[in-house]
């Protein structure tokens, strides 16, 4: 006859046994996911460079922190990718060397596609076109001898004005262009189109009564884009549908009548 309570002992002892080795097992699998969740979480945070001084597309609100059209579009993108934005705020000459260097995984920031971005930067799809607007005194006009024109250190303009011998000032904001121009120390400044809008209603020059012109040359026009880290094409594809989710949905079309007066798109 089988000792029932020797058998009933022996089971309590495997049972005790296979606890003993599952703890382990346990601690282990619980540690590789809390490991995983971090991993995870780290990389659910994306570093997005953004401009302060550039209304109405990105500025500094009332309570300090960034706002406008361009603001709206990342926090947008970054909940169709669900993940967190992490602001940044940098000067426009700091986005594409801070993009290379790997500072930031992509820019909220509208940047003409031309190709000497691209030989350094990944460029999302285009979500408006763009063209550059001279804005002077009367009688100022492009390439004139008496022309003293400032543009932003970092953009296309600058380079362009540079590229063609005229007597340039480069500034770090759009913001010093109402001072610059009512002193006199420049008659003409050459501007994104967005970037015009705001300037035309500073009350510092409205006596001035300058005047606007599109610059239509290919340097100075074309598809707008945000840039993004060079090493992270993956990342560009995901941002790319994040696009089209936010375009689909009326997000985008919200964040355009919210902060803009004209339709992008």
């Amino acid at each position: 006859m089988l000792d029932w309570r020797k058998n009933n002992t022996c089971g309590a002892c495997n049972v005790a046994a296979s606890r003993r080795r599952a703890t382990p097992l346990f601690w282990s699998a619980l540690l590789a996911l809390t490991i995983g969740v971090s991993a995870r979480a780290a990389e659910d945070v994306l570093r997005v460079a953004v401009l302060s001084n550039s209304p109405p597309m990105s500025y500094t609100d009332s309570a300090g922190q960034p706002a406008g059209f361009n603001i709206g579009v990342a926090n947008a993108l970054c909940e169709a990718m669900e993940v967190r934005c992490d602001l940044q705020v940098v000067s426009l000459q700091q986005v594409i060397p801070g993009l290379v260097a790997g500072e930031f995984d992509f820019s909220a920031v509208s940047l003409l596609n031309t190709p000497e971005r691209r030989a350094k930067v990944l460029f999302s799809q285009p979500y408006y076109r763009s063209n550059s607007i001279w804005f002077a005194r009367p009688g100022v006009a492009p390439g004139a001898a008496a022309a003293r024109v400032a543009a932003v250190a970092g953009g296309a303009q600058l380079r362009y004005a540079l590229a063609q011998g005229w007597q340039t000032t480069a500034v770090s904001h759009h913001s010093e262009f109402p001072a610059l121009l009512a002193s006199g120390k420049v008659n003409a400044v050459l501007i994104p189109m967005a970037t015009a809008l705001t300037l035309r209603q500073e009350p510092l020059i409205q006596s001035l009564g300058l005047q606007t012109k599109v610059m239509p040359q290919n340097e100075l026009s074309g598809d707008v884009c945000f840039a993004i880290n060079p090493a992270k094409p993956e990342l560009r594809d995901r941002i790319n549908h994040a696009f089209d989710r936010i375009k689909r949905d009326g997000r985008f079309d919200r964040l355009n009548t919210e902060h803009l007066p004209f339709r992008l798109q």
